[in-house]
């Protein structure tokens, strides 16, 4: 799964964009470093051709990255609506 991963200190986050197995803990060790966002500076490196790769080998995104990645224009497709998923998910449960 590729996610972030939070680094920086207290109060001043930066995180890094992570391929980690879905399971693992969030601070538990990473296959590999994708990139790297700073939300504080807007600033986001990312390694596009990876990225690429791990998601064509059937990587899933977490939803916050999705959206970061569509935003920067790396994956083609729109935003989501987690909020209103979840509540009709739990609606048909």
């Amino acid at each position: 799964m590729i996610r972030f991963q939070r680094t920086g200190r207290r109060n001043d986050p930066s995180f890094r964009i992570v391929l980690a197995e879905k399971r693992s803990k969030p601070t538990s060790g990473e296959i590999e470093i994708l990139g790297s966002h700073h939300p504080k500076t807007k600033q986001t490196i990312l390694k596009q051709e990876r990225i690429a790769y791990w998601l064509g080998r059937g990587a899933q995104m977490s939803d916050t990255v999705h959206h970061l990645l569509v935003a920067k224009g790396v994956v083609q497709g729109k935003k989501m609506n987690v909020a209103q998923a979840k509540t009709a998910a739990a609606a048909a449960a």
